[in-house]
């Protein structure tokens, strides 16, 4: 099949759901959770902003880069499994959908740390921009999606309305079973999108 990539992240891991069309229908190549920390790093790397809350600023800054770095690397480790194994399945991977937030203004480390929301905003855009990066990285086609907007986006990206695109992930969560929430429905959903079609 052609497939598309779907990830919905959230601190320290995403949501993974890989579509294709297989004679029309919609299918599912795969669907799993990556893991975009550590276990041992969680307690800090999950949320690097407030690890570092209260250090000293240079000690602030090393924790937040590690952070930084960290889920980088793990989110190109866990693109190039999930791409290796979908292509060894015989699929075509046609690009990869990324639910993002509001782009967060160009504040250092020191300006988000002054402010506690604005580390809440920041370890929003760390795992989602980790995504993105990652896949540009595995030379996929990245297809910036913003969450909030999914449906109405959708709804203009696919040229159909909301009624049929959700019997469609309803019936794709069937055959997948469970677990199928509201992060494997959004991904899914975005995977739809960076295919083009319904």
């Amino acid at each position: 099949m052609r497939v598309a990539f779907g990830v919905k992240a959230h601190s320290g891991w995403a949501a993974l759901v890989v579509v294709g069309y297989n004679d029309d229908r919609l299918a599912l190549a795969e669907r799993r959770r990556l893991e975009l920390v550590d276990l041992k790093d969680a307690s800090w790397a999950k949320q690097p902003y407030h690890a570092a809350e209260g250090l000293p600023t240079r000690e602030a800054r090393q924790l937040v880069e590690r952070g930084l770095a960290a889920a980088h690397r793990h989110a190109v480790r866990e693109m190039r499994d999930a791409l290796t194994r979908v292509e060894r399945d015989g699929h075509t991977i046609d690009g990869c959908a990324v639910l993002v937030g509001t782009p967060m203004p160009d504040w250092s480390v020191e300006e988000i740390l002054a402010v506690h929301f604005r580390m809440h905003k920041a370890e929003g855009v760390l795992f989602r921009d980790a995504l993105a990066r990652a896949a540009n990285e595995c030379r996929q086609r990245v297809v910036e999606i913003p969450e909030k907007e999914l449906q109405e986006y959708a709804r203009r990206a696919l040229g159909t309305n909301a009624g049929t695109l959700a019997r469609q992930i309803a019936a794709l969560g069937k055959t997948a079973g469970p677990p199928w929430g509201k992060d494997q429905k959004d991904a899914a959903l975005a995977a739809m999108i960076a295919l083009g079609r319904v």
